[in-house]
């Protein structure tokens, strides 16, 4: 039944879409760094508008070929979003979708839509986010193997897929989105890509480090960047943490082969980042 009547629901929306807003912002990736968190968050201000079903459309990266009626009938009616963010100042309306960031043509195909869309983007220690992916997919019945033997797997499993995605659009490659542990983890290459079609003044970079360390202070960043008043949610939670302990010498291994990665990261942030940082690295 519930499924019956979202596709209703979408068909209705799709119907309407002309009717309804787009994003002022997408909330980028990366995957397993926080982005829930700071989606909640985001939910609280009084300006901000999210998609009618879920956080995120994922239409830029595995539904692109529904086409921009079907994106623009996820969001709510133009006339019920303006009445209920009158007092606050207007509306701000976004969606979270964590490929986003990652897929080989999602940036580009959202710059091309939507050209003043601003682009936000979370980044957590990549080495901590591998083994985190890990246990999330594990979790989720995606993954069968070590966490040992998936990195081993990696560069097999996705051999030549990003080239087929980027032949085929219409192609959604299973390894690409639930598998690639160490590869999503070279933010920078990442961040390079988007770079090149969008505007720097576009694009934000937050660390969860920061965002979970000092939230306030980040979180007013965003919505000076966004645009938005500066109106703090009235608490910060921190959801789908998957702790875990990793193997010392896995741990060790992944960071020296993170390294020059992560070193080119410092044109997007404040400096050096913040997990280097603390390593002395």
């Amino acid at each position: 039944m519930r499924v019956a009547g979202r596709r209703l629901a979408t068909q209705v929306g799709t119907a309407t879409a002309g009717l309804r807003v787009r994003p002022d912002f997408v909330l980028a990736g990366a995957q397993r760094c926080g982005t829930t968190s700071l989606f909640r968050a985001l939910m609280a201000h009084p300006q901000v508008v999210r998609p009618s079903f879920h956080k995120g459309v994922n239409y830029f990266d595995v539904n692109y070929e529904r086409g921009p009626a079907w994106y623009g009938g996820h969001f709510p009616l133009r006339s019920a979003v303006s009445v209920r963010t009158a007092r606050a100042g207007g509306p701000c309306v976004f969606e979270a979708s964590g490929y986003y960031l990652y897929h080989p043509l999602a940036i580009e195909r959202l710059v091309r839509e939507l050209p003043q869309v601003k682009v936000v983007v979370m980044l957590r220690d990549p080495v901590e986010r591998a083994f985190s992916a890990w246990k999330h997919e594990s979790a989720r019945g995606f993954e069968t193997e070590s966490f040992e033997r998936a990195l081993e797997l990696e560069p097999e499993r996705l051999a030549g897929e990003e080239e087929r995605i980027r032949s085929d659009p219409a192609y959604q490659s299973f390894a690409h989105r639930h598998q690639s542990y160490l590869h999503r983890g070279h933010y920078a290459d990442q961040l390079d890509r988007a770079s090149a079609v969008l505007p720097r003044e576009q694009l934000h970079v937050i660390e969860s480090a920061d965002f979970f360390g000092e939230p306030e202070g980040t979180f007013l960043e965003l919505t000076d960047f966004l645009g938005i008043s500066r109106t703090l949610p009235p608490h910060f939670d921190r959801y789908n943490a998957r702790p875990g302990d990793m193997d010392p010498a896995t741990r060790l291994r992944l960071g020296e082969y993170f390294a020059p990665h992560d070193a080119r990261l410092e044109a997007y942030l404040r400096g050096v980042p913040s997990w280097r940082d603390a390593a002395g690295a």
